[in-house]
């Protein structure tokens, strides 16, 4: 069955994201579903998938970094409104039998993501 994990790089420190919340819904034509939330560990990865095995289904989905407040925790001077407050990125998993591997790449000012291995 199918997994759906990250990976969260702090490009300002080089250190792996260490706690950061994240948040995954589900998208469908009448809006957004939270189906979880995780917070991510030591490395930056989560403990367990996001999605695994029965949870897998087909479908657009959106994965929310609160970053801001994890940039914060680190001492990070940033403008009280702050240019990513929170990273959003939407995406399709359609193969049920594969792994989707989301990592981010993510500074108070810019991120980057890309479907990894």
């Amino acid at each position: 069955m199918g997994k759906l994990t990250t990976h969260v790089l702090d490009t300002v420190r080089g250190t792996p994201g260490k706690n950061i919340r994240v948040e995954l819904y589900r998208i469908n034509d009448t809006g957004e579903t939270l189906i979880k939330t995780v917070t991510t560990n030591h490395d930056g990865r989560t403990d367990s998938p996001i999605l695994n095995d029965e949870e897998f289904e087909s479908g657009k989905y959106q994965l929310v970094f609160h970053t801001a407040e994890y940039f914060k925790a680190h001492n990070v001077q940033l403008d009280d409104t702050p240019f990513l407050d929170d990273v959003v990125i939407r995406f399709g998993l359609s193969e049920a039998r594969e792994h989707y591997h989301v990592p981010l790449l993510v500074s108070p000012y810019s991120f980057s993501t890309y479907r990894g291995s």
